[in-house]
């Protein structure tokens, strides 16, 4: 039910940190969040925070409703889910269903694409709080794009409308590119969670205020001083 020419009514199953957020990130862009399905309360809760006036649908009702599906569900839920549906002839030929888990490219959705949905794999390479402010970070943030090469504009699009920057992945080049991000954001939160820490038992009053310029400063050089690498590795390889 698309509200203008171009818009499209959107349903996202999942409301954890990242769908609520993709839904007001596309609701701002002019499209229309028809409904959100999600089991747990706390979850439902975070989602009539930032989605308001948007309906907490079952699935079923969702998909008959939405020309865009978003499934913001773990990774590991998502080929279950998409052959579930499948089997229940829940799909609908020629809606779009765009996953945003980062170590699965769009071949997950392979049952529901036999029913003649278009497929998409969209993943923010940034760390939610499931909060507003995750709209602010968008702007500056990159979102991997996997799609058959016909769809990705609309993948593309899609993240242009919501403040990011599209990078094309491809299918074989998922998993790395998820091993890659994890390592980054993990490795990043151990770091930190360390430095406080001692920081802490020193008896330092706000760790985290103590360290932060430094980190952001470490990080920034590091991100430039890998950039130069890899140019420089382009230079000998030309």
């Amino acid at each position: 039910m698309a509200t203008q020419s171009g818009r499209l009514g959107v349903g996202i199953i999942g409301a954890g940190r990242v769908g609520p957020v993709i839904g007001a990130a596309l609701a701002g862009a002019g499209h229309a969040i028809v409904g959100i399905a999600s089991i747990s309360e706390d979850n439902r809760d975070r989602a009539r925070a930032l989605l308001p006036e948007v309906p907490i649908l079952e699935i079923p009702e969702l998909l008959e409703r939405s020309e865009l599906v978003i499934l913001a569900i773990p990774e590991a839920e998502i080929e279950s889910l998409v052959a579930g549906l499948a089997a229940t002839g829940s799909w609908q030929p020629g809606q779009l269903v765009l996953h945003t888990a980062p170590g699965l490219g769009y071949s997950v959705l392979a049952p529901a694409v036999a029913a003649g949905v278009i497929p998409l794999a969209i993943h923010p390479t940034m760390v939610f709080t499931g909060t507003s402010l995750d709209l602010v970070r968008m702007r500056e943030s990159y979102f991997a794009v996997t799609a058959p090469t016909p769809v990705l504009p609309i993948g593309q699009a899609l993240v242009v409308e919501m403040g990011g920057e599209p990078i094309v992945i491809a299918e074989t080049d998922r998993a790395a590119y998820a091993e890659a991000v994890s390592t980054a954001s993990n490795f990043s939160a151990s770091i930190v969670r360390q430095s406080t820490a001692l920081l802490a038992d020193l008896g330092i009053e706000s760790p985290a205020t103590v360290l932060g310029p430094l980190l952001r400063s470490s990080v920034e050089t590091a991100l430039q001083a890998a950039g130069g690498d890899i140019d420089r590795l382009r230079g000998i390889l030309e």
